[in-house]
């Protein structure tokens, strides 16, 4: 197998196993529900943290030298 082959083999694999993880979690009610939850956690918490730091990291930048 040539390197090319073997990546596009590996992406299919992982592709597939994406899907079917994608499926499983949305057809059974207390994976979907833990989904969920993760998701507002994650959007409640780690997206603001985010954007508290770039905020941040732009104010030092813009920030007149002395």
């Amino acid at each position: 197998m040539t390197s090319a082959t073997t990546r596009t083999v590996a992406n299919v694999v992982l592709a597939s196993a994406g899907l079917t993880a994608a499926y499983v979690i949305l057809t059974t009610p207390p994976l979907r529900r833990l989904a969920l939850g993760g998701l507002k956690l994650w959007l409640g918490a780690g997206v603001p943290v985010y954007l508290l730091n770039e905020v941040h990291r732009a104010w030092v930048e813009s920030a007149p030298t002395a």
